[in-house]
């Protein structure tokens, strides 16, 4: 027991550092290319604080353990908007611009709402995972197209920061160097989790659905949390809430869709009873939350942490 219990955590050390790694290389390597901070947010940081929970759910269902897989994707979605962005916002008030508030989160919630007709017979498999990353590759084009239109300042002074010190092809090289440790700390990070949460859940009784939305969801939601509550602290409440909603929809429609293709998904009903409609009602709070005048204080961000932990309590119960 206490082995597992060291494994986990040693795992989800590794997988923070490998998430580390991937969103620090992959952001700058971005920045080098002149992508601008809110599309780095929504995009190459979403994905790389995302890989997490895409390696263990992969792994997770390859191996036959499909509700450690979904009940990792929507514990992490309930983390990233109650625990994440709660924790952010109450220790620095988000003010985010109108079309954070617009457009993402219309498409964090429609692909929330689009999810449920997919796993109402309580089955993902390959036809439904296409039609996910192809919801992602849409979004992704969508956020491509609007960055074009779009004249900032910001994105100067993240691509003067993040090439101030080396320039050029050893910046670069640097980069990718970090980009694929991340991605081998993710692996190994990933493996480590999955083996300790399945002997933790045998010996503690519970489900593996109960370990992915707890304990292994909480883990993988480390690197959001990091990110956001940098990014908060340095007034970048762009980025901070930028990551969350690109996070939730990389994580519906990237890492179900793609665990889904490689190996379909058969799962408890309780994911739609539970676990989906506590998913649900956090996106649902949050549109009112976020849209009052463009900033998420720090008494809504008491109110989304403290309506993560009674669902998680409700929902384990």
């Amino acid at each position: 027991m206490i082995g597992d219990i060291a494994l986990f955590i040693g795992g989800v050390g590794v997988l923070y550092f490998g998430a580390e790694w991937l969103v620090r290389g992959s952001s700058r390597l971005a920045a080098s290319l002149g992508v601008s901070p809110i599309v780095v947010g929504l995009t190459v940081v979403s994905a790389g604080t995302s890989a997490p929970e895409l390696v263990i759910s992969v792994v997770a269902s390859w191996n036959g353990n499909p509700n450690l897989a979904i009940g990792n994707v929507m514990g992490s979605n309930l983390a990233n908007i109650g625990l994440v962005l709660g924790i952010s916002a109450i220790l620095r008030p988000l003010r985010v611009s109108t079309r954070v508030v617009t457009r993402e989160v219309s498409v964090m919630f429609f692909m929330t709402l689009a999810l449920l007709p997919l796993i109402w017979d309580s089955h993902l498999g390959r036809f439904e995972g296409v039609l996910l990353v192809t919801m992602l590759v849409v979004y992704l084009g969508l956020v491509r197209r609007t960055a074009k239109t779009e004249d900032s300042e910001e994105p100067h002074e993240l691509e003067q920061a993040a090439t101030y010190d080396e320039d050029g092809i050893p910046s670069r090289t640097r980069d990718t160097i970090l980009i694929v440790l991340g991605i081998a700390g993710l692996v190994l990070g990933a493996f480590a989790i999955r083996e300790s949460a399945l002997t933790l859940a045998e010996a503690m009784g519970v489900s593996e659905l109960v370990i992915g939305l707890t304990l292994v969801s909480i883990g993988t939601s480390l690197p959001e949390l990091a990110t956001c509550a940098v990014a908060a602290l340095r007034h970048q409440a762009d980025i901070a809430v930028g990551n969350i909603l690109g996070s939730n929809v990389f994580n519906i429609a990237g890492v179900l869709g793609v665990t889904s293709i490689v190996a379909p998904l058969t799962f408890d009903a309780d994911v739609l009873r539970l676990d989906y409609l506590a998913v649900m009602a956090m996106t649902v709070l949050m549109v009112p939350i976020v849209r009052h005048k463009l900033v998420i204080r720090r008494r809504e961000g008491v109110v989304l942490l403290s309506i993560y932990l009674a669902l998680i309590t409700f929902v384990v119960i």
